[in-house]
C-alpha cells in the first residue's frame, strides 16, 4: 500500500504546483507583459479612475447622453455575473411590448426625429451586455445629444467619427460605436465648451 501511496501524493503534490501555481503565474506573466490592458479588464479610465471596461455596455437613460442598447440582464441592466438573452422569438408578444415600450422612450426623449429607430436601439443583444451600437444608432441620436447638451452638431459628429470602430480585419462585421467611450469623450467635450 505504502508503495502505492507515495508515488500518487507526490505526483498529486507536482501535478498541484505546476498546474495550480506555475502555469497560471505564467499565463498572467505572459498576460500582462504581451497585452496589460485586456488582461486588466479592457478598463476605461476618466480622471485617473476607472470608469468602466470597455467591453461590457452601461445603461444610460438621460437625454445628454448616447443611449446603449437594452440589456436582457434583468433586473439590472449591464449585469455582468447574469449575462443572457432574453431568448424572446421575433413574433413573440412580449418581444413586441418591449420593443414599443422602447421606442416610445426614445420618441419622448426626441419628439421631433420622425426617423425611423435604429433595430439595436430597441432589442437586447446575444449576451445583453454588448457595450457598442451601430453608426445608424449613434446617428439617430446625435440631435438631442447636441441640443441637450448645447454643442453644435457638427461637434459631436466629429465626436461620433472618432469613436466609430471599422470592421474587423476590415471585412468582418459593421461599424460600431462603444457607448462608453464616446459618452466619455462627450463629456469632456461639454467641459471644455463652458
Amino acid at each position: 500500500m505504502n508503495t502505492q501511496l507515495r508515488p500518487a501524493l507526490t505526483l498529486f503534490v507536482l501535478l498541484s504546483l505546476v498546474t495550480g501555481l506555475a502555469y497560471p503565474l505564467l499565463v498572467t506573466g505572459v498576460a500582462q507583459t504581451l497585452f496589460p490592458h485586456a488582461a486588466n479588464g479592457s478598463l476605461l479610465v476618466d480622471n485617473g479612475k476607472p470608469a468602466g471596461s470597455e467591453l461590457i455596455g452601461q445603461s444610460f437613460t438621460d437625454a445628454g447622453h448616447f443611449w446603449s442598447r437594452p440589456s436582457a440582464t434583468a433586473p439590472m441592466p449591464y449585469n455582468a455575473a447574469n449575462s443572457a438573452g432574453s431568448n424572446l422569438a421575433p413574433t413573440a408578444p412580449a418581444l413586441t411590448d418591449a420593443v414599443k415600450v422602447r421606442v416610445e422612450a426614445l420618441r419622448a426623449a426626441d419628439p421631433g426625429n420622425t426617423t425611423p429607430v435604429p433595430v439595436d436601439l430597441v432589442t437586447a443583444s446575444a449576451s445583453g451586455l454588448d457595450p457598442h451600437i451601430s453608426r445608424a444608432a449613434a446617428d439617430y441620436q446625435l440631435a438631442r445629444v447636441a441640443r441637450v447638451r448645447g454643442l453644435p452638431v457638427e461637434r459631436v459628429r466629429a465626436l461620433v467619427d472618432q469613436h466609430t470602430e471599422g470592421r474587423w480585419l476590415g471585412f468582418l462585421g459593421e461599424p460600431r460605436v462603444n457607448v462608453l467611450a464616446l459618452n466619455l469623450a462627450l463629456e469632456h467635450a461639454t467641459m471644455t465648451a463652458q
